[in-house]
């Protein structure tokens, strides 16, 4: 008897058992689910899970109709004829073997992190999910991991367990070993007296803290110009660009200063304010034993309240206010402690001998 059609056409088609390896062509695509032709008496399915791990993707916009794939058989029959096959666990196999390989080499490897944790950050490497804890996401705290979603990160594999689905992964080792590669670098190259070029890190109430790329430098208060500085907050911000010199090396820290010495303005003080020299300045602090005067930007002049006035002053904010202007005399000048001794009285007594010898 003849074989019938259908006959010759099952024998014709190729057998296939669970587990084995097929490539067919994608016929149909929906948002959860691949149907392939794979040579066989029935279609293969590949559901959503089976394809990626990818939580509510639209399979549609990531396969195509016409699309060759390579698939593991799950099951010969689901139930309704067609044949359950699975992608990502194809694919998981070949990531392990890869994550395998990168443990063991130390490799760093690079992904996008597709799901932001609560404790961590999770990548894919060949569909294989790589987990990257909370604390081994940077050498700093990092309180909100948010920003680092849709962004590459470098990492390596610290820990592989695919039988545990524990793969570890530590971008924090990478960034640690850069700054210390960076460190030694910029140690190697920086001595006393060199300018240097950074970006403010961080601004506190004694000083900034300078990245000079690869360690910190730091411009005390009272490095930080040679005017006085009142507020570090009011001058210097986060993420500001300055130039300084490094005033000291002391094993790992360096402190940096901005009073460059060609700049010091007590450099030609003695031509200005000498002796007997009248002058003008702004009232810009007060103590009890006297008033502090600004004559130019870094040189402050001490009225002492014995000095204000001929007769008695309790205290200077009695008769003085801050921010007012007043002329009194240099009755005292020492350019190598920077002290500068400034009367209103005498000018006030002058004034006084002047009109008499006038009228005499």
């Amino acid at each position: 008897m003849s074989e019938s059609f259908e006959q010759l056409l099952e024998e014709s088609l190729r057998t296939i058992s669970n587990g084995e390896v097929v490539t067919g062509s994608v016929i149909d695509v929906k948002p959860d689910e691949i149907v392939l032709n794979i040579g066989y008496k029935a279609d293969g399915v590949i559901s959503r899970s089976e394809y990626t791990n990818v939580p509510g993707a639209d399979l549609t916009t990531m396969v195509k109709v016409g699309d060759e794939l390579t698939c593991k058989v799950i099951k010969l029959n689901d139930g309704e004829g067609q044949v359950l096959l699975s992608y990502r666990r194809l694919a998981a196999e070949r990531g392990n073997q890869r994550l395998q390989e990168a443990f063991e080499n130390q490799e760093v490897l690079k992904a996008k992190v597709n799901q932001v944790l609560s404790g961590g950050l999770s990548v894919n490497i060949e569909e294989t999910r790589v987990f990257i804890p909370a604390s081994l996401v940077s050498d700093v705290y990092e309180k909100d991991l948010s920003k680092y979603q849709d962004q590459e990160i470098e990492f390596v594999i610290t820990e592989f367990n695919p039988k545990k689905r524990r793969i570890i992964g530590n971008a924090k080792m990478l960034i640690v070993a850069k700054k210390e590669k960076e460190r030694e670098e910029l140690f190697s190259r920086i001595s006393e007296g060199l300018v240097v070029e950074g970006k403010v890190k961080n601004v506190t109430d004694f000083g900034a803290f300078v990245d000079l790329g690869g360690a910190d430098g730091l411009i005390h208060i009272s490095e930080m110009g040679w005017n006085r500085m009142e507020n570090p907050k009011k001058v210097f911000k986060v993420g500001q660009e300055v130039t300084a010199f490094i005033k000291e090396i002391n094993g790992d820290k360096i402190a940096l200063s901005m009073k460059f010495p060609d700049q010091n303005p007590w450099l030609h003080a003695e031509e200005k304010y000498s002796t007997g020299s009248v002058v003008t300045g702004k009232v810009v602090r007060m103590a009890d034993f006297g008033a502090f005067v600004e004559l130019e930007s870094g040189i402050d002049a001490l009225l002492h309240v014995s000095q204000i006035s001929k007769e008695r002053v309790g205290k200077p904010s009695d008769v003085l206010s801050v921010g007012q202007e007043i002329t009194a005399k240099v009755i005292d000048f020492s350019k190598e402690e920077h002290k500068i001794s400034l009367s209103m009285k005498a000018l006030m007594e002058d004034a006084e001998e002047a009109e008499e010898t006038t009228e005499e």
